[in-house]
């Protein structure tokens, strides 16, 4: 077991020495490290009189992770739908899903595709790292191959991550997102972490 450990983190030095982030990449702030916290920062694509983000809780006090500011007169109580983004197992609290209201009427969005449509153009880093997590990228802001950013007049850049499989592999990417489309472009950085441990990505 310790030879295992060992040679992950030679693995990990090696691709900290290896991968390059050039200087005009900056740290993402640690708490954008948490995907609940990137929601109040969302644009949504079109105009809608109120939207809340929820999972799939029981609880109705608990199921909600973040409300647009309401109307005072405005509930919605609607099913909770059968599927959902970021489905992280089966059973209560395992997906999330948007609730909206456009014209006095209810509109789900509960797929990674739909968030996508949601966010539209990309206004900001939180989106874009929110747009990255569709795919299947997340960001670790203790490294900077894995936690930087660039913003520019067309694109967003992240160096972000991948964790694959079991034994779980942790692999850095280098992400461009078309601000305008919400297009992903993806680089390989290769692999820096390799654990045996299947219960822990």
């Amino acid at each position: 077991m310790k030879i295992i450990i060992t040679l992950s983190l030679i693995i990990s030095n090696l691709l900290a020495a290896q991968v390059k982030v050039p200087d005009d990449y900056k740290k993402i702030p640690n708490i954008l490290d948490t995907t609940e916290y990137l929601y109040p920062f969302v644009i949504p694509n079109k105009e809608y009189a109120y939207w809340r983000v929820l999972t799939n809780d029981p609880d109705p006090d608990k199921a909600v992770i973040y409300e647009s500011q309401a109307p005072l007169f405005m509930t919605i109580n609607e099913p909770v739908p059968e599927r959902g983004f970021f489905q992280k197992c089966i059973g209560n609290n395992c997906f999330s899903y948007i609730l909206a209201c456009k014209k006095e009427r209810p509109v789900y969005f509960s797929d990674e595709q739909q968030l996508r449509d949601f966010i539209g153009t990309v206004d900001n880093l939180p989106e874009a790292i929110l747009l990255a997590k569709t795919y299947g990228y997340s960001i670790d802001t203790q490294n900077r191959f894995t936690g930087s950013y660039k913003i520019e007049d067309h694109s967003i850049s992240l160096y972000a991550l991948q964790s694959k499989g079991c034994p779980v592999t942790k692999e850095s990417f280098l992400i461009k997102i078309d601000r305008k489309t919400g297009k992903l472009e993806a680089k390989s950085n290769g692999v820096y972490s390799k654990s045996e441990d299947c219960t822990t990505l």
